[in-house]
């Protein structure tokens, strides 16, 4: 089972290059919106739970993101393991999914962390603008706005398995394919351990 994190604000090519890795890998891709939608969609009893937070215009807590994450492990027994996207966003998640695979003899093997300057993510987003039809991706200062308050959240996450030795950081400027590559290096490099 080999487990793993993908960092990368927005614009960093993280959606690109989650598909590559689940393509190669043969991960199962854990996306906490998708989740969310799914066990909502489904009307679980968690999904029902969650319904009601966002109802009311408040966040979900992590007591149910973490029950939704649980379900979707054991609901997968055959995954050779899970690339997490969007989830940990916080220290405490991150203890939380610790303890969650934990219990499973499992572990997050690596946090691979996309890095590219804000000047081409800001390139990027309006250029992606011009066609997604996104309306966050057209206006400069909300995308910046959007790149900061993401290493806000994300720095404590980075921060809780750096000290485990598990982050890397990977350049996420280049070709497509040579970042492709230098992710997979580094996955090979864990896989071989």
């Amino acid at each position: 089972m080999f487990n793993l994190i993908l960092f990368g604000p927005p614009g960093s090519g993280k959606g690109t290059q989650s598909e590559r890795l689940i393509a190669r890998y043969g991960l199962k891709h854990l996306s906490t919106g998708d989740l969310l939608r799914s066990e909502i969609a489904n009307q679980t009893t968690l999904g029902l739970e969650a319904k009601g937070f966002m109802d009311r215009g408040e966040l979900v807590p992590d007591a149910v993101v973490i029950g939704m994450i649980r379900s979707a492990l054991d609901n997968n027994p055959e995954a050779k393991g899970f690339l997490f996207d969007g989830f940990p966003r916080t220290q405490a998640q991150s203890v939380a999914l610790d303890e969650l695979l934990e219990q499973r003899g499992e572990a997050i093997n690596v946090v691979l962390a996309l890095e590219v300057t804000e000047e081409e993510l800001v390139k990027r987003l309006l250029n992606r603008g011009l066609t997604s039809g996104r309306t966050d991706d057209v206006n400069e200062s909300i995308i910046r706005a959007r790149i900061t308050e993401y290493h806000k959240k994300t720095s404590a996450v980075a921060d809780h398995y750096r000290q485990f030795g598990k982050v890397v950081e990977v350049k996420g400027e280049g070709t497509v394919d040579d970042i492709f590559d230098t992710l997979c290096a580094e996955i090979e490099k864990r896989k071989a351990a």
